[in-house]
């Protein structure tokens, strides 16, 4: 096993905004040091949609009011790609890892995730791939999860969103990732009744992520953490 530990946190359901404001002070203090591995947050959100640095055409203008009508919260943020949602049975993870530690190459890191979440979709029975023009994973032509990164110094955050036992009338509300006739699966729709649970997904995604980065996965509480982080006040 590596000697290189990655910090597997799971943040139960949490509101987008909150668990943003947490990975960027993780993030930030990954940059200094004071976060000394490479960590990994899980999370469910309330329902979102979330626009990333390339959204364009009628996705800059999702309908406030149809979104609000669906209870749907909306953020402006600065991953890349298009839009895309976040809501209860989907599993959200947002690797905070120092790619100076292992590529400077934010191309190689995407090809990383999407490796692990094939591997991890191939555990639970899912033969899972990639296409050539889009970021993400897919079974055949149907997307299952997408990916959208941000870097400063070379550490990351945002990151992954595999649909789980996700709601997947949500995307109708928007173009997914941008991509006109997308269709959208998940792994309970593609499994039916032998589909696992969110905390089995969990483990399967945080053993690939750790496998593929060459990490020892180590689960940590989230006050273990936050007692890591700068004060407030002291937080770029």
């Amino acid at each position: 096993m590596s000697a290189r530990r990655l910090l597997v946190v799971d943040l139960g359901t949490l509101a987008f905004g909150e668990a943003l404001t947490l990975q960027r002070a993780v993030s930030a203090a990954r940059i200094t040091g004071a976060v000394p591995d490479d960590v990994l947050l899980l999370v469910e959100h309330p329902p979102v949609v979330t626009l990333g640095r390339a959204t364009k055409g009628d996705n800059l203008t999702i309908s406030a009011a149809l979104i609000a009508a669906r209870g749907v919260e909306r953020f402006e943020i600065e991953r890349g790609g298009d839009a895309t949602f976040h809501g209860p049975g989907q599993l959200v993870g947002y690797p905070i890892m120092d790619l100076k530690q292992h590529t400077q190459d934010l191309h190689w890191y995407l090809r990383q995730l999407e490796e692990a979440l094939i591997v991890a979709l191939g555990t639970v029975g899912l033969s899972a791939g990639r296409v050539t023009t889009y970021t993400g994973v897919w079974i055949d032509d149907r997307k299952i999860a997408s990916i959208g990164v941000h870097a400063r110094d070379w550490v990351t955050r945002h990151g992954f969103a595999l649909n789980v036992h996700t709601d997947l009338s949500y995307f109708d509300l928007f173009t997914p990732c941008g991509i006109a006739d997308v269709v959208m699966t998940s792994v309970a729709r593609e499994l039916g009744p032998a589909a696992p649970d969110m905390a089995t997904m969990q483990v399967a995604v945080a053993a690939a992520v750790a496998a593929t980065l060459t990490l020892t996965p180590v689960a940590t509480y989230r006050d273990e953490l936050e007692a890591m982080l700068p004060t407030p006040a002291s937080v770029a």
